[in-house]
Order: C-alpha cells, then structure tokens, then sequence
C-alpha cells in the first residue's frame, strides 16, 4: 500500500472496509446466511438447518452442477483454443489486421448477452447445423461469449513477449512449429491459465442467454437457481448458489495455482 503513514494506512483500510463490506462482502454473505435458514426474522434469516445442502448435492440439483461444469470446461477449451490461435494470428496481420479481427471477437460482449443467445437460436434451428434442443447449442453459446476474454487476455500478452527468444530459436535452426509449440506457448502459459479461469468462471455464471437455449435433459446450476428463487424457494435457491460460488472458487483456486508454478518456469 502507497500510503506511509499510520493515519492514512488507517484511513485507507477504513475506506475500504467501508466500501467494500456493503458492496461486496454483505450480499454474499447474506446468501450464505440465508442457504442455512428456514425463515426469515426481521432483517436476517433465522432457523438453522442443513437441508437445504443436502438437497443441492443430489438428485436434480447435483445434475445441473455437473451440466454446468461439464459446459464451463467445454465452453472455455474451445475458447482457449481460437482465442489463442486469433491472439497468435492477429499479432502476424500487422495492425489493421489485428484490429479487424478485435472488434470481430468483441462484438458478441459488445451486446447483450440475451441477444447472444436469439442471434444462436436463429441461426442454428434449420439444417444443415440443427443443434437447437440438444446441449451443443448451450456450449456453443457460452463458447461464443467467454472466446472474446480469452482472445483479449491472450492478445495482451503475445504483444509483452520479448521477440529475442523467438528470434534465438530461429537462428538455431529451430522450425515455426517447434518455436510455437517450444518457446511461444509455453511464454504464454501463465497467461493461458488466467485465462482459462476467467472463461470457466463467466462460463459457470451465464444465464441470460442459456435461459433461451437449454433443454429439458441440459439445465446448468444458475438456470435451476433462478427457477427455484422464481417458484419463492428463496433458502434452497440460496443453497444451490452457495455450492456454485464455492465450486468455482475451488476451480479458480487450482487454476490460479497452475499459473502460480508455471510463472516460475
């Protein structure tokens, strides 16, 4: 922290808390209160029970985290992959070919995400590409909404790498392809990582345009808490929204210490 007195590391801790914990901190912990209650008492939830757990790790509730796990990692593969590859290409185009393909990578964030979701429906209720009604139209949704983050986390660092290295292997002899695979990527892998996590992270939290696509036997953790909160089931909602903030924090967490020892490398 810049601050090198006492009363103003004070003042600063204290802006933030007060910033921070209302803005923050004291939704989410509502929600956790409220995932372990049965009523509500005044202001803050009361009666306290687990039931609400153990109805949201089986039966349907368990169902739809792993279909929204399953997507995220999916969604956020396929993502990775033209992400990197357009980050890769863009740098090669020079810089009106580079800006061409951002704003085509863009576009889909720059709109909302429910239109996203209709742009999808349309597009691929007809032969010869019919996936409406089957799980790969939600994939390919969620693929087209996080691609754009991985694309801009991954451009951003192609252009902090320091040419020499490529350059280096070149005049040894070494062929395009092994730089890419040898040298490029594996600079890159820090990068890569963190931007996997955002994908799977956004991935695990869409909702707008999943509501338009999925079908009944492909229903993701945040379209079944919306319904349960919708019906008035407010605690089990709370519950289930419980278990999807702490399974991608733990995702978050592994991924971010994949890229913690490959920053080491």
């Amino acid at each position: 922290m810049l601050v090198h007195s006492r009363t103003g590391r004070w003042t600063a801790w204290v802006t933030f808390a007060v910033l921070f914990v209302p803005l923050f901190a004291l939704p989410l912990l509502v929600i956790v209160a409220a995932s372990l209650s049965t009523h509500w008492s005044g202001a803050l939830p009361s009666g306290p029970t687990t039931e609400h757990y153990a109805a949201a790790v089986r039966g349907e509730s368990l169902q739809a985290l792993t279909t929204s796990l399953v997507t995220a990692v999916a969604a956020s593969l396929v993502a990775l992959t033209a992400g990197t590859w357009a980050a890769l290409a863009g740098a090669a185009l020079g810089r009106k070919g580079k800006r061409v393909l951002d704003a085509l990578f863009m576009l889909p964030v720059a709109v909302p995400s429910v239109v996203v979701g209709l742009a999808v429906l349309v597009a691929f209720s007809q032969p010869p590409l019919l996936l409406n009604g089957t799980r790969w139209i939600v994939i390919l949704a969620h693929t087209v909404l996080v691609t754009a983050f991985a694309h801009q986390s991954v451009s951003a660092a192609v252009q902090r790498l320091d040419p020499m290295y490529e350059q280096a292997a070149a005049s040894l002899g070494a062929r395009p392809s092994y730089v890419l695979l040898r040298v490029r990527l594996p600079l890159l892998l820090p990068s890569l990582n963190a931007a996997a996590g955002l994908c799977f992270a956004l991935s695990t939290g869409e909702l707008s345009a999943t509501m338009m696509l999925y079908p009944p036997d492909w229903m993701p953790l945040p379209v079944l808490v919306f319904t349960a909160t919708d019906r008035g089931s407010l605690f089990t909602g709370s519950a289930l929204a419980v278990v999807l903030m702490a399974t991608t924090l733990l995702v978050l967490l592994a991924v971010s210490r994949i890229r913690t020892k490959a920053s080491y490398r």
